[in-house]
This record gives structure tokens, sequence and C-alpha cells, in this order.
């Protein structure tokens, strides 16, 4: 966690004559995740269209491992932010939700004394898109929800069956209720329409997807290289490692059948990374790194050197819906890409992306199979990251969150 200085100040009403919008994130930059660099994009667009914009966040804690430094109030030109400050957790449930009321009471309290136009919430938490349809409600404003992950979904596969059976209903009622207050809705993943389409069909709903930001595009790199005579082949994973991601079911597997051939690094953190640690020591793996996460800087550094780029989600059915940002950043990379994923995600993949070979999800004899069919060269993607450039799909959602305001 960041260390802060925890101060007295009075949330001060926020008078102009602006539309005023209220953005809501768990995650803000500079903490390292994809929410926060997607909300972070939105906010810059959002700013550009004349708004007065009003962030409120939390102080950096995606992971335990990471420490960066952060105001608890910024302000500059149209956009103020407010972070929140939260009880230091880890992975675990009980953590999380304590986490997340700090959040919760902290933000009522500073929207409750400012006027706004718009609630913007963008949610793979479920309770921050309640935390949004409540403060909508109260101030009886429209509601704009961005949806990058179907919580109760993903709840439903990774908990015990004992605990879904106890809490989904209860979960099922807090969706409805945040899905029904919003005026749009917009859908990270086109995966996701077919459960819209069944429970909330009355709702308009938008796809602005994932995309590439400029750090990443800046630093494409092309060149005519080929890596199939290297004697070692260096593999590299970027991300959270939990039970989401699933990597002590693949990575020590596949490293253990290509011991002479690949090196593996793991660069991240999350509440399975002692499990992976402890997979590569059982399984006595010297050709596994891993490594604490790091800035943007240093990690495009890292995908600069690298031969291969990684990505990997479980084998549950909820995953099946979902896309992967990492993909896109790891596309702009020009690199090949070795992914365990299916579903939406695995046509999405096949369809847009080339060089990029799709394995089965935990199956470490495909995904030996799939790395082998790789061409290990590096190609450019031009029309890949001219589509999917993060700055103009936020310019496209901000204006049509504008113009609900």
């Amino acid at each position: 966690r960041m260390p802060y200085k925890k101060t007295n100040q009075t949330p001060q009403l926020i008078v102009t004559s602006m539309k005023k919008i209220l953005v809501l994130s768990f995650y803000y930059q500079p903490d390292l995740c994809a929410g926060s660099f997607r909300c972070t994009a939105l906010v810059e667009e959002l700013a550009k269209t004349g708004a007065s914009v009003h962030v409120i966040t939390t102080f950096p804690n995606r992971y335990e491992s990471f420490s960066v430094q952060a105001n608890e109030s910024e302000k500059k030109d149209n956009v103020s932010i407010n972070r929140i400050i939260i009880p230091s957790h880890k992975s675990g449930m009980v953590d999380q939700i304590k986490a997340f009321y700090a959040f919760y009471r902290g933000a009522k309290k500073l929207a409750a004394v400012n006027d706004y136009d718009l609630t913007v919430a963008t949610s793979s938490r479920l309770f921050t898109a309640f935390l949004g349809a409540r403060i909508s409600r109260k101030k009886q404003i429209p509601l704009y929800l961005d949806v990058r992950d179907l919580f109760v979904d993903t709840m439903s596969n990774i908990l015990s069956s004992k605990i879904v059976w106890l809490a989904r209903p209860f979960l099922l009622l807090i969706e409805r209720y945040a899905f029904k207050s919003a005026k749009k809705i917009n859908l990270v993943s086109k995966g996701f329409l077919p459960y819209f389409e069944e429970r909330y069909s009355d709702i308009p709903v938008s796809f602005f997807t994932n995309g590439i930001d400029k750090e990443f595009i800046q630093a494409s790199q092309v060149s005519d290289e080929k890596l199939s005579g290297k004697s070692i082949i260096n593999v590299l994973y970027a991300g959270n490692v939990g039970e989401g991601q699933g990597l002590h079911k693949i990575i020590p597997f596949m490293a253990a059948r290509l011991k002479d051939r690949i090196y593996f690094k793991v660069i991240g953190g999350g509440g399975l990374i002692q499990k992976l640690r402890d997979c590569v020591i059982e399984l006595d793996l010297q050709n596994v790194e891993i490594v604490s996460p790091m800035d943007r800087e240093n990690l495009i550094q890292e995908y600069v050197k690298t031969d291969i780029l990684f990505l990997h989600l479980n084998d549950y059915e909820a995953f099946r819906k979902v896309l992967p940002s990492k993909l896109f950043e790891y596309a702009a990379m020009n690199k090949p890409i070795l992914a365990g994923i299916s579903g939406y995600s695995a046509e999405f993949a096949k369809s847009e992306i080339s060089d990029c070979a799709v394995f089965l999800p935990t199956d470490s004899e495909d995904a030996v199979g799939k790395f082998e069919s790789l061409s290990y060269s590096v190609e450019p993607r031009e029309k890949f990251i001219q589509q999917f450039n993060r700055q103009k799909i936020m310019r496209e959602m901000a204006q049509e969150i504008f113009e609900l305001a």
C-alpha cells in the first residue's frame, strides 16, 4: 500500500454552469490495472467535451506489492479528483468487502454535497455499479454504466457452491437494481450481449471495447528478426495472478514440458501468486521467474525485450464471455501471442490478431502444440492498432456520455 497522510478536508461544493459529470471508479491512475487505465483515458476525453468532471476513486491499492504516491485531492482545469482511503487488503472476499464499504461510504459523502447532471460508473465490481445507482436515484439524474465484467456470472464460477447458493440471490438483486437504474449501459465485450438480452433487453447498450493506450502504440516495434533459430525463447506474462487467470494450472506444466526451449517470466501479483511459486518449486523449475508488478515504463521495456507474450484465463464458463484488455496491449507490441482463452475472446483473437496462437485453457499439451505453430516473427498489426486506438474509442464514448447528461 502507498503511504498517505489523512486530512480533515471538508468536501467543497463544486459550482459551475458547465455540464457536471460524476465518475465513479474503484481504480484510477496511478494504480496499475485495466480499470484504472480505461477510466483515466475516459476522463481525459470527457474533459475535452467541456464538461466539469468529478472523479471519486480510491488510493492506489491494486497490488499489495506495488506502492505509488497519490494525492487525496487534485484539481486540473475542469477535472477534480478525490481519493478515498480504504483499509489495507489482499484478495480475500472479507478484505475486499471492507475495502469497498469504505469506498462506498466515502464516495456517498463526497457526492452528497455536490450537484451533477449525470453519473458514470465503470464497474468490474458490481458494487461500484450499485453505488452509481444509489447516487443517481438519490439525485434523480441519469446513470451511465460501463460494464467490464459480469460479476454475478464470474462469482458463480469462482466461489464454492455453498457460498454461491447463499450469495447469488442477493447479488442478482443488487445487479438488477444497478442495471435497471441505468439510462444506458456500455458492454466492453460483445460476449456479454446474450446475458443482457435475456435479462435487461429494455436497456439501450453500446459496445465501446477495451483499447490500446498511446504508450504501447509509441513502443510498437517491427523488425525482420526471426526467433526460430534461437535456442531459448523468452515468454512473458504480465498482470494479475489470481483465480481468474489460473496461471498455476498452466505455466509450470508448460515450462516442464519445454524445459530446454523456453524461459517464462511472470510480472505481477495477486491472490494466487504464492500458489504459482509453490508449483514452480515443487517441479524444480529453473526456467520460470516471478517478479513483482512494475510501472508502465518499465513494463513496456520488458515487452520489447521478450519474444512471445502469454495470456491465460481459467477454464470457467463466465470467461467465455469476456474480452481481456491484455490482448490489446499485447497486440500493439507486434510480438507473437500465445493465449489460453475460449469463447468470444478466442473468436476475437483468431479473427482480429495475426500470429496469435489460441490454445484450450489449462491444457498444457495443446499449449505446447500451439507454441510450436507460432511464426516467431515480429509482424506489424497496423490495422488492428488503428481500429482499437484507446483514445479514439474513448473519444466516441465520451461524446455519447456528454450527450446523455
